[in-house]
């Protein structure tokens, strides 16, 4: 035998499909073995509906079910505040790691056990784990702005030269960075770099290093060998489902007390990545119009990422529903934007993260046309009239935007003039008094 990990990471909104996540802990179950390493690499606690009303604490049960060995932080597990985060730390089985997230200068979480780096056993060999997180977090989730990042390849570096030195047979990064994992990869000489946050699932070698993604929602898990450097993906399809895991959160779920009904979908909504990312979606719109009908503003915005995948609006729609397409508890916000600022935000809209280009705006009372080779915004109207530079129009966005200059960086706090409700009670007000039958309409043209 050769020392396996089992690799799971951003599990999100497995929680609110209790059959899936009962088959991932049954695949987990089915895989592992006294020569395996269970392991995690962030946003394993949020976002989802039944984390929303949990604040992250669901987690914790699945984590005693399959009673992981390691896991590191990623933004989403700071979303219900530091306090709900260390709460978690404490009741979960696993090692928690993290070498460069630091609360006043010290490890973050280190009275409730959290290291930068540990070994563990397995198969009779020794392995290194490492637990980096992606330094934007303070700006992907505001409640962890209490926190300091420190540089990951120089805290990795330095955990590894540790690793090397207490003898470990084996060095695996646990990382929550995203496209930065190819930068570890060419930097260090590591057996491999398990990776998440960029929900596209990834079995790759870098500079001889295996990198791995097992993607979202807990719909596969990775399975590395580390003796011969090979990955293999198992889907959770097939799996003996935990029929006690399966049963106590289908209880959960019954307990929300978001079953109300709010309308009905005749023509299926889909909400995937390769929509949401690639111009004009009806999900997009929905969301979108929602917002400037709750605000009366000229047009609205919502970006790509905030908007999560999941099955198809169909039939019934249910505020718990609504919930899983933004569940996030931040509000709607009115921004006050010039037009020059407008088409700098649309200019800001197409990007090329990790050598994947995409779109990450939806919009409503606004149509924009982009030129993706030249880079630029070619036509701009807000209510079919052509944007004005001098002019003010009222945008409403969600507050997180307000907050996050990675996303769209012409937006700030200062442009806020006023604020709404909770992004999801706003899309339920929505469908109750005006239904949800979004269509595509030529507002974002790509060419």
């Amino acid at each position: 035998m050769s020392p396996r990990l089992l690799h799971y990471s951003d599990l999100e909104g497995v929680y609110d499909a209790p059959d899936r996540l009962a088959r991932l802990a049954g695949r987990l179950r089915e895989r592992r073995g006294d020569d395996a390493l269970v392991v995690g690499t962030g946003d394993n606690t949020a976002p989802g509906v039944l984390p929303l009303v949990k604040k992250g604490r669901q987690a914790v049960e699945f984590f005693e079910a399959v009673r992981p060995d390691a896991e590191t932080f990623g933004n989403h597990d700071f979303d219900y505040g530091l306090d709900a985060t260390l709460g978690i730390v404490r009741d979960s089985p696993q090692r928690w790691l993290s070498a460069n997230v630091r609360d006043d200068g010290s490890v973050f979480g280190e009275e409730a056990g959290v290291v930068p780096s540990t070994t563990l056993a397995a198969d009779g060999a020794t392995v290194g784990l490492v637990g980096l997180t992606d330094p934007a977090t303070k700006e992907m989730s505001p409640r962890a702005n209490g926190l300091s990042f420190a540089d990951p390849l120089a805290a990795a570096g330095r955990e590894l030269d540790r690793l090397r030195d207490a003898g470990a047979d084996h060095l695996v990064v646990l990382s929550h960075l995203g496209g930065a994992d190819d930068d570890l990869a060419r930097r260090f000489d590591v057996d491999a770099i398990l990776g998440g946050h960029v929900h596209v699932p990834r079995i790759e070698r870098v500079a001889g290093t295996v990198c791995t993604r097992p993607g979202p929602n807990g719909e596969r898990l990775i399975e590395v060998d580390l003796d011969s450097g090979t990955a293999t993906a198992h889907s959770v399809d097939g799996a003996t489902p935990d029929a006690d895991l399966r049963a106590r959160f289908e209880r959960h779920r019954s307990a929300t007390g978001l079953s109300e009904v709010v309308a009905r979908v005749e023509t299926p909504i889909r909400r995937t990545r390769d929509l949401r990312r690639n111009g004009e979606c009806r999900v997009g719109n929905f969301v979108a119009d929602a917002y400037r009908w709750a605000t009366d503003a000229d047009c609205a915005l919502h970006n790509s990422g905030g908007l999560r995948d999941g099955p198809p609006l169909e039939g019934e729609v249910t505020v718990a529903d609504l919930v899983s397409v933004v569940p996030f508890d931040e509000p709607v916000a009115v921004a006050a934007v010039t037009g020059e600022d407008l088409r700098s935000l649309f200019g800001e809209a197409y990007r090329a993260p990790h050598g994947d280009p995409n779109w990450n705006a939806h919009v409503s009372g606004a149509a924009v046309v982009y030129d993706t080779a030249a880079r630029e915004v070619v036509e701009l109207t807000v209510d079919g009239l052509p944007v004005s530079d001098g002019a003010t129009y009222r945008l409403a966005t969600n507050a997180y935007l307000l907050q996050a200059s990675h996303e769209f960086p012409t937006l700030r706090p200062a442009h806020r003039v006023e604020t709404h409700g909770v992004q999801y009670e706003v899309l339920a007000d929505y469908a109750r008094a005006v239904g949800v039958a979004p269509e595509c309409e030529g507002r974002v043209v790509l060419r």
